[in-house]
């Protein structure tokens, strides 16, 4: 929000206050989408719901978009968007265990938010869970993790710099990709589906 300060003449105590409708709307949109049900959120690892990978790239996408044409049009400056420094090995690490952590749990860490607020068991453990991992880490951190999470150090990067490559182009090319993942999940889960449909043929004996 802060690139859009000057344009728009908000004053950047309302920051907080923007953020906290924000993130109002944002859970009342997963809780009215279903992501705070487990199965539908786990069903992209089993196949069976591709719902949560074109959410995804949908949102990455359409920031993606909009961003770049709001920084073309000078009504933002992209360059006051904040990002942090990219530390390449802990980020894989800290990937690995979130995937592995949202196989097991059927959460990730904003829609156990929204299923602990509506009431569901499973995401107040869930995120019982994850105030236990923020602890351990603050505790530990000095004598476990420090060294880790200062390894692999790049500095502020983005892909598109990062490999050499015209935003716009990064851009087309990941619209692309995205298209070609709808598609390739999308026939995974019409698969999945089908096996599933003959699977209760077979189990009545039809």
């Amino acid at each position: 929000m802060g690139p859009l300060y000057p344009q728009l003449l908000l004053n950047p105590q309302y920051n907080l206050l923007i953020g906290a409708l924000i993130g109002v709307g944002f859970g009342f949109l997963l809780e009215a989408s279903g992501f705070t049900n487990t199965r539908k959120l786990a069903g992209i690892f089993y196949g069976y719901d591709a719902t949560v990978i074109k959410v995804f790239f949908t949102a990455a996408l359409t920031a993606l978009i909009g961003l770049f044409f709001l920084h073309y049009m000078g009504w933002i400056d992209i360059t006051l968007t904040f990002y942090p420094k990219t530390f390449w090995i802990p980020t894989l690490i800290g990937g690995a265990i979130m995937g592995l952590g949202f196989i097991i749990g059927g959460f990730c860490p904003g829609t156990s938010l929204s299923a602990a607020a509506s009431g569901k068991i499973d995401g107040i453990v869930f995120i019982i869970g994850v105030l236990l991992g923020i602890f351990g880490f603050i505790f530990t951190y000095d004598t476990a993790w420090e060294a880790l999470r200062k390894s692999g150090k790049m500095g502020r990067v983005n892909i598109a710099d990062w490999i050499g490559m015209k935003e716009g182009l990064f851009i087309f090319l990941f619209t692309v990709i995205a298209i070609i993942t709808f598609i390739v999940f999308q026939k995974w889960q019409d698969s999945w589906k089908r096996k599933m449909d003959q699977k209760d043929v077979d189990d009545l004996g039809i």
